[in-house]
């Protein structure tokens, strides 16, 4: 192994708060050693991937094709001052040129890989004291009320917004606040009302159990947005409760169960007379690292389970333990809402229903609409990036 010395150079930039101390160069890779202790591995295939020059100058796409280079690839020669780490390749003549600050933000050795969690925080029925809100012209006009709102939504999975406009249009025009709309078989907005002849249960007076929406599309919408425009009926509470608490209580009590409904998909499907709509998914869907991420449950929609025969009996005895634990009361919230509040939800974290209400005693009508996750999560990120520039 060769151990690298720092090398200076007269102009330099900023310093970052932690330093590169010392570099070693292995077989097939880097290891760095930083001032505050710990150390870093990086491959030279990685490395030389990842140059800045392998990306395109204005877009930001990866521009370098991989192939270009053999297995084998090394450094030549490696240095480094207080700011970066340059390396001469022993193949095509190459210089690739690191600022210390990004070595260190995207290192993925195990010590200092970024924060693999989720960032999601689950909660009970004592949360209906502390879900976050937002005054809707506040929500509008100040992007650092919107970025607040977006990370607490983010975080708990339900939000309010409040004094909304008495207008149809209010839904969209807030919603749009974040980013488009998404489009289903129910339109870009729908109405919430009990009609004579209903496609959804939703379109009723009875009693709605918390479910998921939608679970028979191939992906889910991701936020669902309900703005009350009337609720002066008897009943019709809505009601919520977080998927995530729900399963991190079954992953701990009933592993095997949890494992069943996380590996095996169930079928979905809605039909009526213009659309049939079905899609497999497993109920649980976990990320790449062991997170619990989202929950597709919908009693009503679930089509005619068609898994082995091997998995059946018990896959419906894990199926009945998450139904019999989504009946918890110390973990359902029920909300009254009045006209001008909007309640916003993850529609694949957090479940929703009603209580049954009285139509002869009054009206109630909720209008609602769609933002899938991708289009929220990056509003946010620009949000945020927007936040860090101006501190």
């Amino acid at each position: 192994m060769q151990v690298l010395s720092t090398q200076q150079h007269d102009s330099q930039p900023p310093l970052p708060t932690v330093q590169i101390s010392s570099v070693t160069q292995a077989e097939r890779a880097l290891n760095v050693q930083w001032s505050d202790g710990r150390s870093a591995t990086y491959h030279y295939l990685w490395l030389r991937d990842n140059c800045p020059s392998a990306f395109h100058p204005h877009t930001g796409e990866r521009s370098f094709n991989l192939l270009s280079i053999s297995v084998d690839i090394c450094p030549r020669a490696v240095e480094f001052d207080s700011s970066s780490l340059t390396i001469d390749w022993s193949e095509g003549e190459h210089r690739s040129v690191f600022e210390q600050s990004w070595l260190r933000e995207y290192s993925y050795c195990d010590e200092l890989a970024k924060n693999r969690t989720s960032g999601y925080v689950s909660w009970d029925n004592s949360f209906v004291s502390q879900i976050p809100e937002a005054n809707h012209e506040a929500f509008m006009q100040d992007d650092q009320a919107l970025l607040g709102w977006m990370q607490a939504l983010d975080r708990h999975g339900l939000a309010l917004i409040r004094q909304m406009p008495d207008t149809e249009q209010a839904v969209i025009e807030t919603a749009s606040r974040i980013d488009y709309l998404r489009q289903t078989n129910f339109g870009i907005t729908f109405d919430v009302v009990s009609v004579a002849r209903p496609i959804n249960l939703a379109y009723t007076s009875i009693a709605l159990p918390l479910h998921t929406d939608l679970t028979n599309q191939e992906v889910p919408p991701g936020y669902q947005f309900l703005h009350c425009l009337c609720n002066n009926s008897s009943g019709g509470e809505s009601t919520f409760v977080d998927g995530l608490r729900v399963l991190e209580k079954m992953r701990t009590e009933n592993s095997e169960a949890f494992e069943l409904l996380a590996t095996q998909a169930i079928p979905f499907r809605f039909h009526d007379q213009a659309h049939d709509i079905r899609q497999h998914h497993p109920v649980i869907n976990l990320d790449s690292f062991g997170n619990i991420i989202e929950l597709k449950y919908n009693a009503h929609l679930a089509d005619i389970f068609d898994l082995p025969e091997a998995v059946m009996y018990d896959y419906y005895l894990a199926y009945r333990d998450l139904m019999a634990r989504l009946q918890d009361p110390a973990l359902k919230i029920e909300l009254k809402l009045g006209a001008g509040d909007m309640v916003v939800f993850d529609n694949r974290r957090v479940l929703h229903g009603r209580n049954a209400f009285d139509e002869t005693s009054g009206n109630r009508r909720l209008r609602g609409c769609y933002v899938d996750r991708s289009e929220f999560k990056s509003r946010l990120r620009i949000l945020e990036k927007e936040h860090n520039k101006q501190d």
